[in-house]
């Protein structure tokens, strides 16, 4: 089943980041991680299009003006210096999504993935979407037993209002 928290958990969902969990219900079926072994880009394809339908831009592909980048850091005349790529982005560029598959957490993927969103102008909160199951582990429950963690230690202070994790 579709799993999610959103983080902190003393804070309720807005409408905007229910419309974004709606898209990844409406196609659960698909990308199941108990019954598929999409790669994040398979999974992001599939959603593509419920996405779009409120508004986001989500990456064509991997090629340089395929990518979505974020900026972080300003130059002189406000110049772009430093940019983050995104797998989508609202229209008003306060929610990113990330789509993590393998990489999840055996790479620490959703750490870079936190910092990332923390560092980029503008950004409010994190869609990330991890599998439920990746060879016989639950991504899911370890991404949500170290994001726990973070906020309830409150020793790591993240400038986002909220991390939603999405389990496919």
């Amino acid at each position: 089943m579709l799993k999610y928290q959103f983080f902190p958990r003393s804070s309720g969902i807005i409408s905007e980041i229910e419309q974004i969990l709606d898209c990844f219900k409406n196609i659960y079926e698909k990308v199941d991680s108990s019954k598929n072994k999409l790669n994040s880009n398979n999974v992001l394809q599939i959603v593509k299009k419920d996405l779009e339908k409120i508004n986001f831009r989500i990456e064509k592909g991997k090629l340089r003006n395929e990518k979505i980048p974020v900026p972080v850091l300003f130059g002189l005349n406000n110049k772009i210096d430093k940019s983050f790529d995104v797998d989508g982005i609202s229209s008003d560029g306060k929610i990113i999504i990330e789509v993590e598959a393998g990489r999840a957490v055996i790479n620490y993927q959703f750490l870079k993935d936190i910092f990332q969103a923390s560092m980029m102008f503008g950004v409010e909160y994190l869609i990330l979407a991890v599998r439920n199951n990746y060879r016989g582990i639950d991504d899911f429950t370890k991404v949500y037993t170290f994001l726990e963690t973070m906020y309830i230690s409150n020793r790591i202070q993240l400038p986002l209002k909220g991390i939603l994790l999405i389990g496919y």
